[in-house]
């Protein structure tokens, strides 16, 4: 029989409080405030912490306080990353986030959903999907990104979207649910 961490890594429905998870999310809880609780003039130290707590990290990445997760380990963030303040990611299943990305306040990149179904819910099931994120993007403030989305390479989401589906290279996004309004020059190729 599969336990439930293993049921997540293989992508089925899982028991998000089973005493495995919950502990892994407790441990995020404890590194979450040890990030947050550093004296913001001290950026080597900010950088240093992230690099023990997450999955993978690039050169000259910020994120804000009030940095906020699940897991830690699931995250991969590339260089030149800026995470402005409150950004919380529910990272139950990997995000990857390329180069030069900007993300504004009070976004959620969420990979985790839960079933229609109430009697499911009640038995506190979830799913999880990954979420990519390509290299010069821009979350406006207020974003949602919902789990399994693929953003492409050099997008813009605006302020307050939420990302149900995935939005192709040079794109501006906009809207709830998010829609693709425009299309962008990509000046660096």
């Amino acid at each position: 029989m599969m336990s439930e961490l293993e049921k997540l890594k293989a992508g089925l429905e899982y028991c998000y409080d089973d005493e495995e998870l919950v502990a892994i999310k407790d441990n995020a809880i404890v590194e979450s405030e040890r990030y947050n609780n550093i004296n913001p003039m001290e950026k080597e130290k900010q950088y240093d912490t992230l690099k023990k707590i997450l999955g993978s990290v690039g050169e000259d990445v910020w994120i804000g306080k009030r940095f906020s997760f699940d897991n830690g380990k699931n995250i991969h963030i590339g260089s030149n990353f800026t995470g402005n303040y409150n950004l919380t990611i529910l990272d139950i299943k990997e995000v990857y986030i390329g180069d030069n990305v900007m993300i504004g306040p009070n976004t959620l990149i969420t990979t985790v959903g839960h079933p229609i179904s109430p009697k499911s819910r009640r038995k506190h099931l979830a799913s999880a999907k990954s979420i990519f994120i390509g290299d010069d993007v821009w979350l406006g403030g207020n974003v949602t990104i919902l789990p399994g989305v693929k953003i492409g390479n050099n997008v813009i989401i605006g302020a307050g979207a939420v990302v149900t589906k995935d939005i192709p290279d040079n794109s501006l996004a906009l809207g709830v649910p998010a829609k693709v309004v425009r299309e962008i020059e990509n000046d660096i190729e």
